[in-house]
C-alpha cells in the first residue's frame, strides 16, 4: 500500500507562498514548489487538485509532486522550498590558490640536476618536500598545470 503525505497549509503559510509566487523573485525551482503546494492543498481554503492534475498544469512529472507532498510533511514549508543540503559535503581541494601559484613558479623554474625537465610526479614530489601541502597526487598536479596559460615547453610563446 502506497503512503498518503497530505498537504494541509496554514493561513499564513499560504499567505507567504502566494507572496512568493505573486514576487517571482525567487528561483524556478521555488517558485514551481510553491505553486505545487497551493495546488495539492487540502485545508479549508486549498483546491486540493489530486497529483495528476498539479503535474499537468505545472508542466511536471507525478512523481515529483509526490515527492514534493512527502518533503512537505516530513521537512516542512522552508525545507520544501529550498535545496536539501548535501549528504557528503565536497572535498576540500588539495592545492588552492597559493599551492597553485608556487607549483606553477615551480614548474617554470630549473628541473633538479640530471633532469632535462620536470615530471607530474617529481613536481608532486617537491610540493610535498617543500611542505606546500601535505600530500599530493601526479594527477592533481596535471590537472592544475593544465589550467594555466604558461607553456613551459615551448620557446616562444606566440
Amino acid at each position: 500500500m502506497r503512503k498518503v503525505y497530505r498537504v494541509t497549509l496554514t493561513g499564513d503559510e499560504r499567505a507567504a507562498l502566494e507572496a512568493l509566487v505573486r514576487g517571482g523573485r525567487t528561483s524556478a525551482l521555488r517558485l514551481t514548489r510553491a505553486r505545487m503546494l497551493l495546488k495539492a492543498d487540502q485545508g479549508d481554503d486549498g483546491p486540493a487538485w489530486p497529483d495528476a492534475a498539479v503535474a499537468e498544469a505545472l508542466d511536471v512529472a507525478e512523481n515529483t509532486v509526490a515527492n514534493v507532498r512527502q518533503r512537505f510533511v516530513e521537512r516542512g514549508l522552508e525545507g520544501t522550498l529550498n535545496r536539501k543540503p548535501q549528504d557528503r559535503p565536497s572535498k576540500r581541494r588539495a592545492l588552492d590558490g597559493r599551492a597553485e601559484a608556487r607549483l606553477v613558479a615551480l614548474a617554470c623554474s630549473e628541473p633538479p640536476a640530471g633532469r632535462a625537465r620536470w615530471t607530474l610526479q617529481l613536481l608532486a614530489d617537491r610540493l610535498v618536500e617543500l611542505q606546500v601541502v601535505g600530500a599530493v597526487s601526479a594527477d592533481t598536479v596535471g590537472r592544475a598545470l593544465k589550467k594555466t596559460t604558461s607553456s613551459r615547453g615551448g620557446s616562444s610563446s606566440g
